[in-house]
């Protein structure tokens, strides 16, 4: 059995808390596809509903530690060490659409550093945690990057520029390098499960540019705990402000930089 922190135990409880509304309020998704005005509104409203759940959970639990957040932004706290990032619904568009591929993600920086992270997909009732030093797990189990050696044999998760997002050009040309030396790509919709996914096993890499600090720190936390390697995707290691990920077991990371780094945007 998987035994959390108190710290780890905070984070899930704040994500369990806030995914019941989040949960009743896909059950209403589908039924709003084919209204007028269409489900948009609908979905930010859930978005910022769930955020506030999770902002006044973690507030009275660690009162003085900071927050960035995705729809609240910055709150400044008195412990200016421990800073809160919070993305209460990754894959917005994946719920927009009723595609049960979205989760919770909280992560806690520590002077600067990823430090903690839960990651939850409130579908399947997956809860996916990870504490620097000691270990990743989901639910009560231990999890581990997957094995696999070569590319030939790896499934490699990514995600592709949407519409307004720059680097659509450069990204074209390093997807069909990647394509040509792996046995598949998965584009799912939701940086946050990719990257738990790949500490699972599920996905051998992943990678993707352009990402916010609360969509990847979580993720990070829970790869590296999980044996895996995560950088930018050049090799550096500020992918919280560059919003640039590579993620992969220690093994296949130096071949997928060596095929991306080709392609520079």
């Amino acid at each position: 059995m998987a035994l959390r922190s108190p710290l780890l135990n905070v984070m899930a409880d704040a994500a369990k808390k806030a995914a019941r509304g989040l949960l009743r309020d896909f059950g209403e998704v589908e039924q709003l596809q084919v209204s007028v005005k269409g489900p948009a509104d609908f979905v930010s409203n859930a978005d910022r509903k769930a955020e506030q759940v999770i902002l006044a959970e973690l507030s009275k639990a660690r009162p003085k530690y900071g927050f960035l957040m995705e729809e609240n932004g910055v709150r400044v706290g008195e412990d200016t060490s421990n800073r809160w990032l919070i993305d209460p619904l990754d894959g917005t568009t994946n719920f927009l659409h009723g595609i049960p591929q979205f989760a919770i993600s909280i992560a806690l920086e520590r002077d600067a550093q990823p430090f903690a992270g839960v990651i939850y997909d409130p579908v399947r009732d997956e809860m996916f945690f990870a504490e620097k030093g000691g270990g990743a797990f989901m639910n009560e189990r231990r999890i581990r990057v997957g094995g696999r050696q070569k590319l030939d044999d790896a499934v490699i998760a990514t995600g592709i520029p949407h519409r307004g997002r720059p680097g659509r050009e450069g990204y074209v040309p390093g997807l069909s390098a990647m394509m040509d030396v792996t046995a598949g790509i998965r584009r799912f919709g939701s940086a946050a499960l990719d990257l738990a996914w790949v500490g699972a096993g599920r996905f051998d890499g992943f990678w993707e540019r352009g990402l916010k600090a609360w969509d990847l720190a979580a993720g990070v936390v829970i790869v590296r705990e999980a044996g895996g390697h995560v950088t930018e995707i050049e090799g550096g290691d500020d992918m919280l402000k560059s919003g640039n990920v590579l993620a992969s077991n220690p093994i296949l990371h130096t071949a997928m930089t060596d095929v991306l780094k080709r392609f520079p945007i």
